[in-house]
């Protein structure tokens, strides 16, 4: 009967509980939390984009002082498509790597690109770090003092920049040498370009231009690596006295980009791939446009203004449809700072998460983990856009999938599994990397189904069955197949081997974990969903494991982290990292979990773990949970909760530690709680805002949203 009813629920699809019918000043709502600056501030740069690029800029509405970001967030200019590996003289590959074999629970050995001791080699170390994420180049503003000595961020004094997120534009004013300055920049909506409007006193005067610093690729942090000028070409190749296209050669990957610029204005060589732009002398304002492409030069978009207008029409645009969350009329003095989080996130995903490829934890602005994105966060980054009524922002990313079916079932095969295994932390190849975790992990392999059912709850259609049945067919495929029957016990388990998502647990011993074990029945029984929706018999090993999957293990009273560890709840070790055991009954909408069990569980987490330990979206995962449980109070607390990693910046963005100053995955999974709060899940209370205690503290007025399942 519950399978029953879970499946009912999966085919209601995207059913709306009511919004209240006063429509929402939208851009009240969004303005009151414009973000206004008024130093100079190397913790909170702010970033333009258009979700398959981004711009990242310091207090002068450009690249100026990147070494003042050095220790905090680096300034990029980074896309979707832009990438670079180093040369490769030894002709490393992983598939030429030395897997390491495991044996599963019947001694079966299976082979993984592991790391044993976490031990580095020069193949280890180039397979991590490429390809990477590449800076595409620095413009930054040349100030001169009149001794013409180059300005420094102490010599800036009147410091007023806006991001002005109605309209999309950083607005930068500024004073240096006793002359003011304004910047105004933008990036195209459509194109990956920037547009850069100057306006000062010093222009006149020859002391002031726009400098282009193409650096050579690396996978660190600090994204641009100036050290090898001989290890890369820069080519100007003119096209007029108001523009040209710069010709960029790494190794074995080029791009170009393309300028054009104020009429009047001059380009000089200063230096190894360095150039300045000039203006006119005797005028004050210098306009530049600058786009960038990995092969034919882009037509730009018309000039400075043609662009400032197509740019506040898409943001206008952006804010005025979707979905959106008033919390303006609560009691709860809170109210301001989470509806700003919420805002600000929904402009950061936007410009940093939705291009054709899943997006790293940094998103477009600097590199981390190698300059690669990992799978299991794709889920954090993106899913929300659908419950937002952006769907398509998730969908422009779902072809990766299919782009490395072939190579994700490939790695299914290589280790005995049938389907498609997807990677962990890889680039548009679809490789994996070599990893003590990363190649174990599993609980990404659900995620696909995941986006499918989301689409499909957004456009319930053949075409968006057609689209990705194969997706979901490949995924539950591998689901099943690495399903092992345990025929001491008559069930099926997961793992050994496997790393769960709290990865504190022995990937060689962890058997059950409770999240894993939850996930893998929903997303079968998904899947089956997605068969009968088609006209198709169900698949009859599917559900055999569905059948006799291993039920979440309980320990007194509570749910186990996973089966191997009774001691969940006596052993401080195992109280840090994810609280993944809640994740259950979180964005996972529980099947076959018990209310009482997890409430205890739940409970215990709350008063327990180990909060400085934790990563932004563990907050909101935790939320999920005490709403789901009517612990609405803490559903809010949970997304408020005082930790050092759950801290949103002046610019919006999320800081976990030194070298990961941003965390895009705390973002959107704030915006998917938010959305399963406003507007409720399958099963939720018939009533407004399901996730928000009813003491009449919070008012959620909300609009657009969609159930969340």
């Amino acid at each position: 009967m519950q399978m029953k009813i879970f499946l009912g629920l999966l085919l209601a699809g995207a059913a709306t509980i009511p919004a209240p019918a006063a429509p929402i000043d939208r851009h009240a709502l969004v303005t009151r939390h414009t973000v206004v600056l008024e130093q100079f501030d190397p913790k909170n740069p702010l970033s333009v984009g258009n979700g398959q690029f981004a711009f990242t800029v310091d207090a002068t509405g450009l690249q100026t002082f990147p070494d003042a970001f050095t220790n905090t967030t680096p300034l990029g200019t980074l896309s979707d498509w832009g990438w670079h590996s180093s040369p490769n003289p030894e002709h490393y590959d992983i598939d030429h790597f030395n897997f390491k074999e495991y044996p599963d629970l019947y001694g079966r050995p299976v082979p993984y690109a592991d790391v044993p001791g976490n031990v580095t080699t020069p193949e280890i170390k180039w397979l991590r770090a490429n390809p990477h994420r590449l800076h595409l180049g620095q413009l930054g503003l040349v100030l001169l003092n009149t001794n013409g000595q180059p300005a420094t961020p102490a010599d800036l004094s009147g410091i007023h920049q806006t991001l002005d997120l109605w309209n999309g534009e950083i607005i930068s004013h500024f004073t240096f040498a006793g002359a003011p300055v304004a910047v105004e920049t933008l990036c195209d909506s459509d194109q990956d370009a920037i547009a850069v409007r100057v306006v000062s006193p010093l222009a006149k005067s020859g002391r002031l231009g726009i400098q282009f610093h193409f650096p050579y690729g690396t996978g660190d942090v600090r994204t641009a690596d100036w050290t090898q000028p001989s290890a890369h070409t820069t080519v100007w190749q003119p096209a007029g006295p108001e523009g040209g296209t710069f010709l960029r050669k790494l190794d074995d990957d080029a791009y170009q980009v393309t300028t054009r610029w104020s009429p009047g204005a001059t380009l000089t060589h200063t230096a190894a791939h360095e150039y300045v732009l000039w203006p006119q002398p005797g005028t004050d304002a210098l306009e530049l446009t600058c786009g960038f492409s990995p092969s034919v030069p882009p037509a730009l978009n018309g000039n400075f203004q043609t662009i400032r207008h197509a740019t506040a029409r898409h943001w206008q645009e952006f804010w005025r449809t979707g979905g959106a969350i008033d919390l303006s009329a609560s009691k709860d003095p809170r109210w301001f700072e989470l509806e700003r989080r919420i805002v600000l996130s929904q402009y950061l995903t936007a410009i940093q998460d939705a291009g054709k490829n899943p997006p790293q934890e940094t998103g477009l602005t600097y590199n981390t983990w190698e300059g690669k994105f990992h799978l299991e966060m794709h889920w954090w980054h993106a899913a929300h856009f659908a419950l937002w009524g952006r769907e398509a922002l998730l969908e422009n990313s779902l072809g990766y999938y299919e782009n490395i079916l072939a190579r994700a079932q490939g790695t299914a095969q290589k280790q005995g599994y049938a389907g498609a295994r997807w990677p962990k932390m890889t680039s548009p190849s679809g490789k994996e990397s070599p990893s003590p975790v990363g190649p174990f992990l599993v609980w990404q392999q659900p995620h696909p189904i995941f986006y499918a059912e989301l689409a499909y709850r957004a456009h319930p259609d053949p075409a968006t069955l057609k689209k990705y049945a194969t997706m979901v067919d490949q995924t539950a495929e591998f689901m099943a197949s690495y399903a092992t029957w345990d025929s001491n016990r008559l069930r099926y388990v997961l793992g050994p081997v496997l790393q769960c998502a709290q990865e504190r647990f022995p990937k060689n011993h962890t058997l059950n974990p409770t999240f894993e074990l939850t996930y893998w029945h929903w997303g079968l029984a998904t899947a089956q969903a997605w068969r009968v929706r088609q006209g198709l018999a169900r698949n009859q090993q599917w559900d055999a494991v569905l059948q006799d999957l291993a039920k979440a293990p309980i320990g007194e009273g509570k749910y186990l982290f996973n089966e191997t560890t009774p001691d969940s709840y006596t052993n401080p070790k195992w109280n840090m990292d994810h609280p993944a055991v809640v994740g259950a009954l979180s964005f996972v909408p529980g099947p076959l979990i018990d209310l009482p069990t997890m409430q205890r569980t739940f409970d215990w987490v709350w008063a327990n773990w180990n909060w400085p330990d934790t990563w932004g979206w563990d907050y909101p995962l935790l939320a999920m949970c005490a709403a789901r449980l009517g612990e609405t109070g803490q559903a809010v607390d949970a997304l408020l909760l005082d930790t050092p990693k759950n801290h949103y910046a002046r610019n919006g963005q999320v800081y976990q530690r030194d070298g990961l100053t941003i965390y895009l995955p705390a973002n959107g999974g704030l915006l998917y709680a938010a959305a399963l709060m406003a507007a409720g899940w399958d099963g939720a209370p018939k009533r407004n805002a399901p996730g928000f205690p009813t003491d009449g503290s919070w008012s959620v007025r909300w609009e657009n949203l969609r159930v969340a399942p």
